[in-house]
Formats: structure tokens, sequence, C-alpha cells
């Protein structure tokens, strides 16, 4: 059985646009895996800490078996983030491109998975720090919308797209490859390019909806 976890990543509620295609994309997917298990994880609206001095010591802890329960407490949150990544086969991040990045809820998620130990770990051959990724077979959608417009593949602004290129390099970096984007693109130009953008990008999903 299939199962999705959706990670909505706006700060905007009804106005988003990566809120509105994701859930198009959502609805078709249910649609077509009635047996299907769907959980929603808000990072954009909701308060996601960024990590701190505490989380990092406790998740660097030489004896991750041993840690005091004080340092347990101060990774109990991204030890549900990691299991709930871990729990489904496919994953669907919302994310719209702010300041040719992603916005910080976004950024604080990936530092919550990136977990050593749990999503990868570290190998020494010949004192250099070798990377092992430990997340495999997962499918990953992400479905993001930008201001201007050439900052796809071959557009002139690409090299200014750190959003979904980095989002590529972390999901990668725990072993997560098979990652499809989907973009709308022109918000900030005329209207009109914008909305087909907008109808194609929906097309797209909705086909997509029918083998993710």
């Amino acid at each position: 059985m299939n199962t999705v976890l959706a990670v909505h990543g706006s700060p905007r509620g009804e106005r988003s646009h990566t809120r509105r295609l994701a859930e198009v994309f959502l609805q078709a997917w249910q649609t077509a895996n009635p047996q299907g298990h769907l959980t929603r994880r808000e990072v954009g609206r909701g308060h996601l800490p960024h990590v701190s001095e505490a989380f990092i010591a406790a998740a660097f802890y030489p004896q991750p078996e041993a840690r005091p329960l004080s340092m347990q407490a101060d990774l109990a949150l991204s030890d549900e983030l990691v299991a709930e990544l871990l729990g489904h086969s496919r994953l669907v991040i919302a994310a719209p491109m702010h300041n040719f990045s992603v916005p910080s809820g976004i950024k604080a998620w990936v530092d919550h998975i990136v977990r050593l130990g749990l999503t990868f770990n570290t190998l020494q051959d010949s004192g250099v720090a070798q990377y092992q990724p430990l997340v495999q077979g997962k499918k990953v959608l992400i479905v993001t919308s930008r201001g201007g417009g050439g900052f796809g593949p071959g557009g002139e602004h690409e090299a200014m797209n750190h959003a979904d290129r980095w989002l590529r390099t972390a999901l990668g970096f725990i072993g997560i490859e098979n990652v499809t984007v989907v973009a709308a693109e022109g918000e900030e130009s005329e209207s009109e390019g914008f909305q087909r953008s907008c109808a194609e990008a929906q097309q797209r999903l909705l086909a997509l909806a029918q083998t993710f």
C-alpha cells in the first residue's frame, strides 16, 4: 500500500499557490489510491524549532544508546519527524522559492530529518569521512512556485535557484534520488502568464497522481 507524507512549507494559507497545487495532486492521488494513506505535516504555518546547541550535542552524542533523558527529550521531535519520514513510501513537499531558497520551515524540517545513525552514517576511509545514505526506495514530488521566470532547468536564472536544487541535494544525501519537481513560475509578472503556468503545472500534477 502506498503511503504519502505531505510536507507543507509555505507560511501562507489559502493564498499559497504551492498549497493549492499540492492539494490538487493529493486529492487526485487519493482518488487513484483509495486504499492509500495520507499524512500531512505542517512546517510553514506551524512552529518547527530550528536546531539548537542542545540538539546538536544530543544528536552527536558518542553513545546514542546511552543518551541521558534530557538529551532524549531534546531529540524527541526530531525522532518523531524521522520516524514519520521512514514510515511513508512517498513524500510530497510543497515549498515555494523564497529569496532563491526554501522557506525557513522547510530548512528546519530538513535539519531535523538528516540525522547521523538514522538517515545517514559516516565511514572512515584513510582518514577521510565517507557518507552512507540509509533511506532507500522512496519517491518524492516537490511542488513549488517562483515569483519570477527562468529559474527552471535551462532558464536564464537557473543558477539563482537554490530551492528545489538544494532539496534534491539534501534528500540525495540521505538516499532519496527519485525526485520530480513541478513548478509554477511568474507570480510577480503579468497574471495571464502565471495563470497559464499554474494551469500547466496542475495538468502535470493530475497526470503524475495516477502513477505516484
